[in-house]
């Protein structure tokens, strides 16, 4: 559904005509209903990416933007980070400040990476890395822009086809509030919330071959891969 079929229909559901609402606003409404469906999960399943990047000697921190760009380029950059693993092992997150306990700013040891942290859209590695070593990066990638400025003849292409009905509503709602019809706009807004409730549970439900665990977890992925206690590792164990 490209942007101008979302504006020819609230403008046939409303009644009204470009007099009443420009297209410039009416595109704003719908990149607010886009964004309201972008913001509503972190882990949309079409933000999924993959990539990797090579660790270099003496070097702790490693941007997103810098994981993003080499060497397979991710459309808009990552957003976040879900996973990093290497050839051998699930690398273990940790909180910065327990990992800056653990491995002082004053200390000289390196090695293999074993464990991360995330700070200000920044990956640190420890121990530092000792030489070149190739990770592997699950993450999100950041949304395409849609709405404002956007040109006809393009989609909200980030989303399947069922939800641009969606936007397009929340823009019905919205065109509602603008010409003070405070109960359509009510209704048309809890038809938005209804039916992205609906696609949010159709698309995020667990994967089918994955088995659920209700009140239980393994407090690190070290502890479920090692027969070794809950501790943090030097490079040579």
């Amino acid at each position: 559904m490209f942007i101008e079929q979302m504006r020819s229909y609230i403008r046939s559901v409303v009644e009204i005509d470009s007099s009443d609402i420009d297209d410039a606003t009416l595109n704003r409404f719908l990149g607010e209903g886009y964004d309201q469906i972008v913001y509503s999960e972190k882990r949309w399943p079409w933000y999924e990416a993959s990539t990797t990047f090579t660790t270099q000697s003496g070097v702790q921190d490693y941007s997103l933007t810098s994981i993003a760009a080499t060497p397979d380029a991710i459309t808009n950059g990552l957003r976040e980070i879900a996973a990093l693993r290497t050839d051998d092992i699930v690398l273990t997150f940790l909180g910065r400040d327990a990992a800056d306990v653990s491995y002082p700013i004053d200390s000289a040891g390196s090695g293999d990476a074993y464990y991360w942290s995330y700070w200000a859209d920044s990956v640190r590695l420890y121990p530092k890395p000792s030489g070149a070593e190739t990770i592997y990066v699950r993450g999100y990638k950041n949304p395409s822009a849609f709405g404002f400025g956007t040109a006809d003849g393009v989609a909200p292409s980030d989303f399947p086809e069922p939800f641009h009905i969606l936007i397009a509503n929340y823009g019905v709602s919205r065109a509602y509030d603008q010409q003070e019809d405070l109960d359509m706009a009510a209704a048309y807004k809890s038809l938005f919330l209804s039916e992205l409730d609906n696609l949010r549970a159709r698309h995020l439900d667990s994967p089918a071959p994955q088995p659920l665990r209700l009140n239980g977890r393994r407090s690190s992925r070290w502890i479920a891969e090692s027969y070794l206690p809950g501790r943090l590792r030097y490079s040579w164990e």
